[in-house]
């Protein structure tokens, strides 16, 4: 009895962190391309110039590729996220009109 539920346990802890391993990307608007240098790390300075404008996919993708980022989002005031730290994203936060306020890594 003992044997079973050790091996029921050991299956489960694998099948665990066989879902935590994913190596793919988990949005839309994720993209492999990063500028040569920088590792796909991102550098929010190079996408300063969406700051004002109203934030569309098209601008999201000039921002991501300036700042040699491999993915980004566009985060809205009341958006729920998640607190983690994700050096290769960069993010366009705007307002309530949609306006970029404000561009940062993470």
């Amino acid at each position: 009895m003992f044997r079973t539920r050790a091996s029921l346990a050991t299956l489960l802890v694998a099948t665990v962190l066989a879902g935590c391993s994913t190596g793919g990307s988990s949005g839309s608007n994720s993209a492999p391309a990063a500028a040569a240098g920088n590792d796909g790390r991102c550098e929010a300075s190079g996408a300063d110039f969406a700051i004002g404008k109203p934030a569309s996919a098209e601008l999201l993708e000039q921002a991501r590729k300036a700042s040699g980022s491999q993915m980004a989002r566009i985060l809205k005031p009341h958006d729920v996220i998640t607190l983690e730290y994700r050096s290769e994203r960069l993010n366009l936060n705007v307002d309530d009109k949609g306006v970029v306020t404000r561009v940062n890594c993470g």
